[in-house]
């Protein structure tokens, strides 16, 4: 019988411990600067995943990255994947900055790409930026009548 309450008295202590880890990261998290979903970062690069597609068969991922480079240059793009084959496929690539200060992201740059019958379509650049903003890159994705959405963290450029 003790054996059963010593272990039982173990596990509630680790899990007391775990809940207290856990909840220490989130504080952390909510500590970081955030705008419009975007937390405001001194990495070097950021990946955003496509949101949820709540209907639809054809779009399957999407993504968008954001990579500070040497210079005050910045690598921008996206990719779109469909399911299959579909007649047409679309990205939609929208970069964005922002002071630290600011509590809304401004366009920068824009351009939108599409294909027909294909299953991928993914585009990117390298842009000489200004320093002394957050940049962050924020893609439409589309496949067929399939439309989703992803961004990036606000990767900061000296």
């Amino acid at each position: 019988m003790k054996k059963k309450k010593v272990k039982s008295i173990g596990c509630i202590l680790m899990l007391v411990l775990c809940m207290f880890v856990v909840s220490f990261d989130v504080h952390a998290e909510e500590g970081r600067k955030q705008i419009d979903g975007s937390y405001l970062t001194d990495e070097s690069e950021s990946i955003g995943y496509a949101t949820q597609i709540v209907r639809g068969v054809d779009l399957m991922a999407g993504y968008s990255k954001c990579v500070r480079l040497a210079n005050g240059n910045l690598y921008v793009g996206g990719t779109t994947i469909a399911e299959h084959t579909v007649e047409r496929i679309g990205l939609a690539v929208v970069i964005e900055r922002a002071k630290e200060e600011d509590t809304s992201w401004e366009g920068y740059e824009s351009w939108i790409v599409r294909e027909e019958n294909t299953d991928r379509i993914a585009s990117s650049k390298e842009l000489k930026v200004e320093g002394g903003y957050y940049y962050r890159v924020k893609c439409i994705h589309s496949a067929n009548d399939d439309v989703s959405s992803s961004f990036t963290n606000g990767v900061y450029i000296k």
